[in-house]
């Protein structure tokens, strides 16, 4: 019997794998619609339906951190089924859930009203409460340039019968779940398969999603904040053994203005060696919802604050965010300029400024002006400081820690000892 039991954990120690897969760099949609002149009214349209899912809300108590995915930067490649269908989705460390495309998303609705309202407006985006918003004379497919997945072309596809749903400030992405094998990793990549997946199939998508480049999101926090208590996918491969140890590391290549190029590295399993220094110092988790931490305090130039706030590590948000008045002094001290009508702080693209510097534990991290200072995207000499004001509402972490971090320090997102550890990246500026 000990022999068996031995060969058991042999046969599991040698499927068991370290992965790395590469990223590809996207135009954030927010760029993108200041460029096409569209961003201003976008941003009045997501105001006021986040005003009308407040309203119509019975309890106005409940907060949770969801990501609108506007200034998402990079995606990577999965497959679902057998054989292997491919999707580009965002890795996104501050959700829990997997879902694509169903290859019914986008169907028009029968019987719908010729001019359909949401909440008594007319409709810009699909309606919570009301099938046919959306679907009038002015219907617009927001699955329509997505891969979209046909559960009747897998071998390995198993019904699972439960509905979901994940609201966004910009809409919802709504359908039904699935389960099956997903890899990490596309075709022609190194791929680390997961059996028996628990996925969503989305059948209706929010208007924000319409010709974006992306066909899906994967979450890879917690299952503890996972709609539906789904298990996120990366937490079942390290219940399966499939990985040689449960941690995974997230290596971005710095921004740039080229968009359809190399990204960054995705390392399933291990420590990223190759692109990453030495491990400075890990930080414990506060909470294993989010990869969430204390963050002891942060400042630029002549501003600095040593209040003291609960963080979260976020690949999901391509910006700093924090309360209002921290952004305010850090954005002062710089030189940098708010942008009512974009929503962001302005700052020419050739200024000279020090570092953000973020103090968690006993360790300052030096985030320099190559991640701070990003483009625009209006073809202007202007750019954005990458720091924004975010409120939580009392609910959840003060500041999100994303990519202009993520790209000065690797980030090891250490799932089995519930710890975030920093590795200096090894790109030259």
């Amino acid at each position: 019997m000990k022999n068996l039991i031995l060969l058991f954990a042999l046969v599991a120690s040698a499927l068991s794998a370290v992965v790395q897969v590469p990223l590809v760099k996207i135009e954030p949609y927010r760029n993108r619609l200041i460029r096409e002149g569209r961003w201003v009214q976008y941003r009045k349209d997501r105001e006021l339906r986040r005003f009308m899912m407040n309203k119509q809300s019975n309890d106005m108590s409940v907060g949770q951190y969801v990501n609108d995915y506007e200034d998402e930067a990079y995606v990577g490649n999965i497959t679902i089924g057998t054989p292997q269908q491919q999707f580009k989705v965002i890795l996104d460390t501050g959700s829990s859930n997997l879902w694509i495309p169903d290859i019914t998303c986008g169907t028009k609705p029968e019987n719908c009203s010729a001019v359909p309202t949401c909440h008594g407006v007319l409709c810009q985006f699909e309606c919570d409460d009301q099938a046919c918003c959306g679907a009038g004379p002015n219907y617009t497919d927001s699955c329509l340039l997505q891969a979209k997945f046909d559960a009747s072309k897998s071998s390995t596809y198993q019904t699972n019968g439960r509905n979901f749903i994940i609201e966004y400030g910009t809409g919802s992405a709504r359908g039904f779940l699935g389960q099956d094998t997903i890899t990490f990793g596309g075709i022609g990549e190194p791929q680390l398969a997961v059996p028996n997946t628990v996925f969503g199939q989305a059948t209706s998508l929010a208007a924000f999603f319409e010709g974006q480049p992306l066909d899906g999101i994967l979450g890879l926090a917690f299952k503890s904040i996972a709609v539906d208590q789904v298990t996120p996918p990366f937490i079942n491969a390290i219940n399966q053994n499939l990985v040689d140890l449960p941690v995974f590391t997230v290596f971005l290549e710095h921004e740039g203005d080229q968009n359809g190029v190399r990204g960054g590295v995705y390392t399933y399993g291990g420590i990223d060696s190759t692109n990453c220094g030495p491990v400075i110092a890990y930080q414990p988790l506060s909470s294993a919802t989010y990869y969430q931490f204390k963050m002891s305090a942060i400042g630029a130039g002549s501003y600095h604050s040593t209040k003291g706030w609960q963080v979260i590590s976020d690949t999901g948000t391509s910006l700093i965010g924090g309360p209002k008045a921290y952004v305010s002094g850090i954005a002062g001290a710089v030189g940098a300029t708010w942008r009512e009508d974009y929503g962001v702080y302005i700052i020419p693209c050739a200024a000279k400024i020090g570092t953000v510097d973020i103090t968690i534990g006993n360790q300052v991290y030096n985030i320099d002006s190559s991640n701070t200072i990003i483009p625009l995207g209006d073809g202007s000499d202007n750019c954005i400081f990458a720091v924004f004001p975010f409120s939580s509402g009392g609910f959840g972490p003060s500041w999100i820690l994303g990519d202009p971090f993520i790209r000065q320090y690797c980030n090891i997102y250490d799932v089995g000892s519930q710890r975030v550890g920093f590795a200096k990246s090894l790109q030259s500026k």
